[in-house]
């Protein structure tokens, strides 16, 4: 590594990246990866176009160049892979689809078994981790590296704040929010209120630490501060720390947007060969599956949605077809320019999505969901230490069947998260970067849970038992069917879960492929299009080859070894901030 001198010109200077923060051509730019005046079309640039840092960095100076290993052709259609992350990521996706296809019936009890077991035995682990994801993201908000801005001390953001958090609350965990935001505040209440059962000297209950056996305000409190444990800090920590990594060495440091860049104070040179391979194609998987956990918890909520308002058939059949369907819409969205799908889309969820949480505080339990969102923030804080902690509790179920399943599938989705956090926050401060990912999606999570969650559990203690009774993927519309407007509400809420669906897919496609193509970021419209259908049809195989059960299993296996990856996330962060410290003093 070597330092260049402050004023000599940064490589490749890129003259098309200029205007204001909420520019269209500059918002264009961001996402598309071509910083280059083009005032008429031309063809795809060669190589990757990320602009130059701004101002004195520490660029770090290697002899590869971006896409060397590429294998690149035109027939049938164009493509431009890395070798051999393509290949290995792509074949390994391709048999695991065709044996699980294959051999639903035998999969199945595999599936379970491998979840139960990873999250039963390394639950400690997780929880480590997660604590040592929030801890680090907590000491670099008050820490001197903070004032380090991502891009150059020069650099100044590409998109508004409104569009910003648009994309930054889309990407992170849409369709988990509409898929829990009921169904796991009622699920912690209730088991909380029945309190700690045991049989044969061993807990078998899954309320969360000791429960709060018929009290229904200490079950009401410690259920909503479990739901934020899961939808706060810890997976906003997460993808805080993969997209400040790959942010902080692609736009400071001159080095390809993609995992292995994260490892040069690591591995140095040695991670454009094997060491590098096997981050990225574990990037690769763990992103894929993580997607297609996602995407099998929409179809789920969707379907169940759709008998719910139309009668439709709640079977695996609808599953597959609604799969299919947005599946395609997605490759259009990739075709058409993602650039323009995923902000467009993220910006009407947004909207969407308010228009719902502002009814529901409206025409629900208004006092109660403003006083609760208070109160419950309070009860998070009472909480978080002991939820936190991976030794020594009895709450074994709660902690291996909830919190590790959660943060297996937080870390397997980061990648994904974190790429996409970090292509649209350029310009940004750590500091400024680390407190809207951190702080500001939590407080909406929270006000979100505690508005959809918070009033299903005032309407059970009220006497309605129909929520409490419905299957996981039926309790938000259970509880919205007791609420005016029942048809356009539900209806909405359908939507919301499609076009969370649609936004994962297509970004998350624009992702792998990234990691797939050697960090090019303009790699051929035809990769894009086979990864999205890939992440489709693997939703469906898992769906078909073992259900929820299945999502989770391969979630969770895949998050696992991508734990220990972020773990050396963290140390090369540290050495990154602090080596830039050191060229700006």
């Amino acid at each position: 590594m070597s330092d260049l001198p402050p004023n000599q010109p940064p490589k490749r200077p890129h003259k098309g990246h200029k205007g204001q923060p909420g520019d269209p051509r500059r918002e264009r730019d961001a996402l598309s990866g071509r910083f280059e005046p083009d005032p008429e079309p031309a063809p795809e640039p060669e190589v990757e176009a990320l602009p130059a840092p701004e101002g004195p960095t520490q660029i770090i100076d290697t002899d590869y160049e971006i896409g060397q290993n590429n294998i690149e052709g035109r027939m049938p259609f164009a493509f431009d892979v890395h070798n051999p992350v393509f290949g290995i990521s792509a074949v390994a996706v391709v048999l695991f689809t065709v044996v699980t296809l294959l051999f639903p019936t035998q999969l199945e009890p595999v599936f379970n078994g491998l979840r139960d077991s990873l999250t039963s035995n390394l639950d400690w682990f997780f929880l480590l981790a997660g604590n040592v994801f929030v801890l680090l993201s907590l000491f670099l908000i008050f820490s001197p590296l903070g004032s380090v801005r991502l891009g150059g001390p020069e650099a100044t953001p590409d998109f508004s704040l409104t569009g910003w958090f648009a994309m930054l609350f889309a990407a992170g965990m849409g369709i988990g929010l509409m898929f829990y935001g009921v169904s796991e505040p009622m699920s912690h209440f209730n088991t909380a209120l029945g309190g700690v059962t045991m049989e044969d000297g061993v807990r078998t209950d899954w309320a969360p630490l000791n429960g709060a056996e018929g009290d229904e305000m200490a079950a009401r409190r410690l259920g909503m501060a479990a739901t934020i444990f899961h939808w706060g800090l810890h997976p906003w920590g997460i993808y805080a720390v993969v997209a400040l990594a790959l942010a902080l060495f692609a736009y400071n440091k001159g080095l390809p947007l993609t995992l292995r860049s994260v490892f040069y104070p690591i591995f140095g040179e040695r991670i454009w060969g094997t060491p590098g391979h096997i981050i990225d194609v574990l990037a690769v998987l763990a992103t894929l599956f993580g997607l297609a956990t996602s995407l099998g918890l929409g179809a789920e909520q969707a379907t169940a949605g759709l008998n719910f308002l139309f009668g439709l058939p709640a079977d695996n059949l609808t599953k597959v077809i609604l799969i299919l369907c947005i599946t395609g819409v997605a490759t259009c969205s990739v075709v058409l320019g993602v650039e323009k799908g995923v902000k467009r889309l993220s910006e009407i969820n947004m909207v969407l999505a308010f228009l719902l949480l502002g009814f529901v505080i409206i025409v629900g339990p208004t006092w109660a969901i403003i006083s609760g969102f208070f109160g419950n923030l309070g009860a998070y804080a009472r909480d978080l230490i002991p939820l936190s902690n991976p030794f020594g509790r009895t709450d074994d179920n709660f902690r291996s069947g909830w919190t590790a399943f959660y943060w297996a599938w937080w870390i397997s989705w980061s990648p994904f998260v974190g790429m996409f956090i970090a292509r649209v926050s350029r310009g940004r401060t750590v500091r400024q970067f680390l407190i809207a990912v951190l702080i500001v999606p939590m407080l909406i999570s929270v006000l979100w849970m505690t508005a959809l969650g918070g009033t299903a559990i005032s309407l059970t203690l009220d006497g309605v038992s129909t929520i409490s009774d419905a299957a996981l993927e039926l309790k938000l519309f259970e509880m919205l069917a007791l609420l005016p407007l029942t048809a356009i509400t539900s209806f909405i809420g359908i939507v919301l879960v499609i076009v969370f669906f649609v936004t994962s897919s297509d970004s998350g496609s624009l992702v792998i492929d990234t990691i797939s193509a050697g960090g090019k970021v303009n790699s051929p419209v035809p990769q894009r299009v086979f990864w999205c259908g890939i992440e489709g049809i693997v939703a469906i195989a898992l769906l078909l080859g073992g259900g929820l059960g299945a999502l989770q299993a391969m979630a969770v296996s895949t998050g696992l070894p991508f734990t220990i990856v972020l773990l050396g996330a963290c140390y090369a962060i540290v050495k990154g901030l602090m080596a830039e410290r050191r060229e700006l003093a």
